[in-house]
């Protein structure tokens, strides 16, 4: 059995790690900032951080994808990533509200992580 290429490897570790952040981002900044209203000023993220994440989250997505798809030749890892980025989409570009983005950036971001892991894990047994 060949090796995973690194840069297979690497954007897919990529993607997963920049899912977590988001989570970590979508449900923990707004506990704290809840909890600790001093540090709303402080820990307060510009609008346009949904819009680079995804910026970031799409390239490395594709190369990852692109990469495990050509290993294994399954369409589920790619799908239920396609569903991810389209919900960071749409909580980026189309959420009227906060906790309209929140609703849909937390699934889109398991969505991604999970069709990330799937990928890395099917192409490891390519």
């Amino acid at each position: 059995m060949p090796a995973i290429p690194r840069h297979q490897r690497l954007f897919d570790s990529l993607a997963i790690g920049a899912s977590a952040v988001c989570l970590v981002h979508c449900l923990l900044v707004p506990a704290l900032i809840v909890l600790l209203p001093a540090l709303g000023a402080w820990l307060a993220f510009p609008e346009s951080f949904h819009v680079l994440a995804l910026a970031f989250a799409v390239p490395a997505s594709a190369f990852a994808l692109v990469g495990g798809y050509r290993r294994h030749r399954r369409l589920r890892p790619v799908g239920l990533a396609l569903v991810g980025l389209a919900l960071l989409a749409l909580g980026a570009f189309a959420a009227p509200s906060e906790t309209a983005e929140t609703v849909l950036t937390v699934p889109g971001a398991i969505a991604l992580a999970i069709g990330h892991a799937f990928n890395w894990r099917l192409a490891r047994h390519a």
